[in-house]
């Protein structure tokens, strides 16, 4: 007997949910070894998992308009992650590196990839607080751009092929033969 082979749903194959996986995970780690307020802690969890369940719902949206909508929560979620590792580096007397910076380029040049049908390349949380908030930050605003770039694409589609009311309108009327 084969073996069977599960087929990602295709929202899977999206960098910006896969890297969203990664940032959820790294963040986890992050908020349990640095942060100390459990409200504080809960709420960049939750931003951090906002991203990728974000996009996977609105994968299954059946209109675009859902779609474009969750991808838009994704994308504030994320901004405010970026918020809460900014405000850690500088309420803890760390320095935000600049996009120049040596290790910010090495963390620019990760690319996120499943190494199994379970598992991404996530990279290990570096053991100092300023070198992983610099890299979180990094990854989110990674994050920032591919979200950015899937709405803009949803958007385009929405407008080359029309929305959901629109598509059913359009079948009516053929069926209807007018």
């Amino acid at each position: 007997m084969g073996k069977i082979v599960k087929q990602r749903p295709p929202y899977e194959c999206l960098v910006a949910y896969q890297l969203g996986l990664a940032i959820q995970e790294l963040t986890e780690q992050f908020t349990k070894r640095w942060i100390k307020s459990f409200r504080r802690r809960s709420q960049m969890d939750e931003a951090a998992r906002s991203n990728p369940q974000n996009v996977a719902e609105g994968h299954t949206q059946e209109s675009l308009k859902g779609y474009i909508k969750l991808a838009g929560i994704a994308c504030g979620s994320n901004e405010e992650l970026q918020n809460d590792y900014r405000n850690f580096l500088l309420k803890n007397d760390h320095k935000i590196w600049p996009i120049n910076h040596e290790k910010v380029r090495e963390f620019r040049g990760f690319r996120v990839k499943w190494i199994s049908q379970n598992t991404l390349n996530t990279p290990s949380l570096p053991k100092h607080p300023e070198e992983a908030a610099n890299m979180l930050l990094t990854f989110c605003r990674m994050e920032g751009v591919l979200l950015r770039k899937l709405v803009d694409s949803l958007k385009e589609k929405h407008k080359t092929e029309g929305g959901l009311t629109e598509n059913l309108y359009k079948r009516r009327k053929n069926y209807r033969a007018y």
